[in-house]
Order: C-alpha cells, then sequence, then structure tokens
C-alpha cells in the first residue's frame, strides 16, 4: 500500500507560480512511476505529467510544456509539480498518482494503469 498526500495547492492570479509537492508513504516510493492529474469543473480527469521510477524519463501534456516541471526526490519520497505562469485555464483540483510497475524509465501515461491516488489539493488561478 501507498499513501500519497497533496500539498501546494491555492488560489494565485494569472502568470503566478505554484509548487505543489506529494509526500509518499508506505511501500517503497522509487518503485513507482508517478504522475500529475487535474480535473476541472465538468470535465475529465487528464494527465498533466508523469515521471518514470528513476526520474529520468518525463511527459507533459501538450497544454502545459515549457511552463510546468515534474521531478522527484526519491531519499524524500516527494513528487513535485512545480507550475509557473499559471493562466485561468489551469484552475482544477490536482491529483497526484502512482504506478508500480518494473521499469526504470518508462513514464505512465494512462490513468487505469496508476494503482494509487491522493486526495487531491485545489489550484485557482484568476484572471
Amino acid at each position: 500500500q501507498v499513501q500519497l498526500v497533496e500539498s501546494g495547492g491555492g488560489l494565485v492570479q494569472a502568470g503566478d507560480s505554484l509548487r505543489l509537492s506529494c509526500a509518499a508513504s508506505g511501500r517503497t516510493f522509487s518503485s513507482y512511476a508517478m504522475g500529475w492529474f487535474r480535473q476541472a469543473p465538468g470535465k475529465k480527469r487528464e494527465i498533466v505529467a508523469g515521471i518514470s521510477w528513476s526520474g529520468g524519463c518525463t511527459y507533459y501534456t501538450d497544454s502545459v510544456k515549457g511552463r510546468f516541471t515534474i521531478s522527484r526526490d526519491n531519499a524524500k519520497n516527494t513528487v513535485y509539480l512545480q507550475m509557473n505562469s499559471l493562466k485561468p485555464e489551469d484552475t482544477a483540483v490536482y491529483y497526484c498518482a502512482a504506478a508500480f510497475i518494473r521499469s526504470l524509465s518508462r513514464v505512465v501515461t494512462m490513468m487505469d494503469e496508476y494503482d494509487y491516488w491522493g486526495q487531491g489539493t485545489q489550484v485557482t488561478v484568476s484572471s
């Protein structure tokens, strides 16, 4: 079992930055690929970014490329999402998720491949 707790959300203005953190506990954190998803009101949950077990491979959805950065610190059992140049359309509940896979370099992008989810943290960007 893995428990995930997100933090760092809040209300910011367009152009501001936020850094989300996801602290993991339980099973060995470094055995998991990690991802950040978001869900806006009335919309489906979508992947924002993913990172491999090793941290060496990453994925970003097109709308956040160049603005968001995913990273992980396996020694601290934590994954981060640095969000810069925030836009009102980034407003959503952000979730981190963990996928137990046996690959150092694979990034998991499909929601149904993730095994564990956090409770979410609200990010609101005002115009």
